[in-house]
């Protein structure tokens, strides 16, 4: 994860209120926010494939929890699946009321990128940018609020922070 990213998990973090987390694209390849909520009193991270930061293997736009999290956590993921409007509303589903997403993800015009290694794309490997629009339109027709949404065209990044609940 690029300290940009970082930065704006970071900086939302505490108007999150997390109790429970719930990271969808867990993996640490390069950098994870999980120290980010220390207060926390469960934090599970999900991830196509198992390895640091991963507590279960799972497909993000089809897996839930045994419990509803007040808090899920989606980073440098949705560029990485041909389904991401599927996993923005499968974050959705799974959410208590009110809970909150937090999202960032690769925007027009950052290069394609490989999600096993942030290298070259693989042979058969999916990628796509996500534009800020698309993000915007997936969380509203999910049911979720926008209370941030930044997007940085200079370095290819769009953020978001949503609450569960409203149009």
């Amino acid at each position: 994860m690029h300290p940009e990213a970082r930065a704006f998990v970071a900086g939302v973090a505490p108007r999150a209120g997390a109790r429970w987390v719930v990271e969808l694209g867990a993996r640490d390849l390069n950098g994870t926010v999980r120290d980010l909520f220390p207060s926390a009193r469960g934090y599970t991270g999900v991830d196509l494939v198992a390895g640091p930061g991963v507590d279960v293997v799972a497909d993000a736009a089809d897996w839930r929890p045994d419990r509803a999290p007040d808090l899920v956590v989606c980073c440098e993921v949705l560029e990485h699946t041909p389904r991401p409007e599927a996993v923005v509303r499968n974050a959705a589903a799974m959410l208590a009321p009110g809970g909150r997403l937090v999202v960032t993800a690769a925007a027009p015009p950052r290069a394609a990128h490989s999600a096993v290694d942030g290298g070259p794309l693989r042979p058969g490997e999916y990628y796509r940018n996500v534009p800020d629009d698309e993000l915007r339109a997936w969380l509203r027709g999910a049911g979720f609020a926008c209370e941030a949404l930044e997007s940085h065209p200079d370095r290819g990044d769009v953020y978001a922070l949503a609450r569960k609940g409203a149009r």
